[in-house]
């Protein structure tokens, strides 16, 4: 009786080991083709050219002369305020109302 239990024991010891080593085994895990993509275009995104060549005079930011004396004006508290802009006003005509609440009393 003791070869038998002996035989039981090895054969669960190597079920046991068996299904232990059954959590080792990778599975591929189906994934998109483009995944990552939106993360790789956004780190794109955010670096600068390092060789960056601007057609023409600098922008009005890349002018050092004018920078500075921006800055200056800006500590002396001189500052020049943009031009005033305004909205334009658009008319609509058409069977609706006026957008106003209805008066008391209906009107009717």
């Amino acid at each position: 009786m003791s070869g038998d239990l002996a035989k039981l024991s090895c054969i669960t010891a190597i079920l046991v080991a068996g299904a232990g080593l059954g959590g080792c085994v990778e599975s591929k895990v189906f994934l998109s083709p483009d995944f990552g993509q939106a993360v790789r275009q956004d780190v794109v995104a955010q670096i600068a050219d390092p060789d960056a060549r601007y057609a023409g005079s600098p922008k009005p930011g890349a002018n050092g002369s004018k920078a500075a004396l921006a800055q200056r004006r800006y500590v002396a508290g001189e500052v020049i305020e943009p031009a005033a802009t305004s909205t334009s006003i658009v008319a609509s005509s058409g069977s609706g109302g006026s957008g106003a609440p209805p008066a008391a009393g209906g009107g009717h």
